[in-house]
């Protein structure tokens, strides 16, 4: 897979992690537009306040993003601040854009300051190996607990012309809405000012990205970042409707097939469960239900299991602060119905067992107060999540 037209990157190795690629770049020939989400985290890692003030200075504008594994470069003060504009200077420097123009974004421990000298380094072999397949080196590159790389890729028609859009992410743990540790980037083709961008990424990452849950944690670092080239000779899209909403639906399929790789991916995860919300007072609501859920280490921990012990998801529901009449829920997991108007159904407990044993697991929470509806996908919770948090910095 090629990264859409205007891009080459690459990835290699600065010496960060104890093994593998660290170091991945992103050129942007000739610049792009962009436009970024960020972390709702009020400890934000010194990349994210560098590249959301020089993304604003640039009036959207990028042309070159430098992102490193093995060190979030957070909550480490000016010293940390300092570094993260060093290796931005050394890419703009050697790419001879201006410094705003160079986006930057580190996952990996928190409270280390960057040792820039490495990335500095390592940076000159990243300008040589930049390349229109650099697609897999760049997104191996960035990893940290990840099993392996996330890429996705979608189409869409404007103008006539064919355009298309590819990201690549990164996340395993720490991942919860509100944007998730994870990193993502995507690029086009299109020609998009950033302010189109920004409101089709933000639908995007609303649909996607904070629509998922691995643990309840959000990271210091968390960022989505849209390239838009140029590349492909359409007029500049206007709006996100007409030709615009086929953008748009690109971009979110790429953000959705993204998200759901990230869950998948969860530290030691084995299964995954969607969960949909229905019937609620409101949407605000659906979604308190629906993170209790996600988020409750009884629910996940029986999942693990194949257990189904329903009657965890609906103590989460109870005490989650959506209003409804318990005597009127309803809850399934796929084609079962387990309970009907708050009463257990005449079902086979070993149907149910089949069903929880899967490795999707689909269940629906009716509870039937009014029309606000959410979703949310999460995983279960093993062992293997506690062996690789207790031994992350070792």
């Amino acid at each position: 897979m090629k990264a859409p037209r205007g891009f080459a990157l690459s990835g290699v190795r600065a010496g960060l992690r104890k093994q593998g690629n660290d170091l991945t770049l992103i050129h942007c020939e000739g610049g792009a537009t962009g436009a970024a989400v960020f972390t709702r985290n009020l400890f934000q890692a010194a990349p994210v306040v560098l590249s959301r003030a020089s993304l604003k200075a640039a009036k959207g504008r990028v042309s070159a993003v430098v992102i490193n594994a093995g060190c979030a470069t957070a909550i480490t003060g000016k010293a940390g601040m300092d570094a993260a504009r060093r290796v931005q200077s050394r890419a703009a420097e050697l790419l001879d854009v201006p410094r705003n123009e160079v986006f930057v974004a580190s996952t990996g421990v928190i409270g280390v300051v960057l040792p820039h000298e490495k990335l500095t380094k390592a940076m000159p072999l990243a300008v040589t190996r930049l390349s229109h397949g650099g697609l897999e080196a760049a997104s191996r590159a960035i990893l940290t607990t990840d099993a392996g790389p996330k890429v996705a890729t979608a189409t869409f028609r404007h103008g006539g012309r064919l355009g298309h859009v590819t990201g690549f992410a990164k996340g395993a743990g720490m991942i919860h809405p509100s944007m998730a540790t994870m990193l993502a980037f995507v690029m086009t083709d299109a020609a998009a000012p950033p302010g189109v961008l920004k409101s089709a990424l933000t639908k995007a990452v609303d649909a996607s990205f904070n629509a998922i849950s691995v643990d309840g944690d959000t990271s210091t670092n968390d960022t989505v970042l849209l390239l838009a080239s140029g590349k492909l000779g359409n007029e500049p899209i206007a709006d996100l409707e007409g030709d615009g909403a086929s953008f748009l639906a690109a971009v979110t399929s790429v953000c959705r097939s993204l998200a759901r790789m990230i869950t998948r991916d969860g530290e030691g995860a084995t299964r995954l469960l969607e969960i949909t919300v229905k019937g609620a007072k409101n949407e605000r609501e659906a979604k308190l239900a629906a993170h209790a859920i996600g988020t409750s280490p009884l629910v996940k921990t029986a999942l693990h299991g194949g257990d189904p012990n329903w009657g965890r998801i609906l103590a989460a529901v109870g005490r989650s602060g959506a209003r409804f009449s318990p005597a009127k829920v309803s809850l399934s997991v796929g084609p079962l119905a387990l309970v009907t108007n708050g009463a257990p159904t005449n079902y086979k407990e070993t149907d149910a067992a089949r069903l929880f044993a899967k490795e999707e697991v689909p269940i629906l929470v009716d509870l039937a107060a009014g029309k606000g509806s959410a979703h949310l996908l999460t995983c279960d919770l093993g062992h293997d999540y506690v062996s690789l948090n207790v031994d992350y910095r070792s």
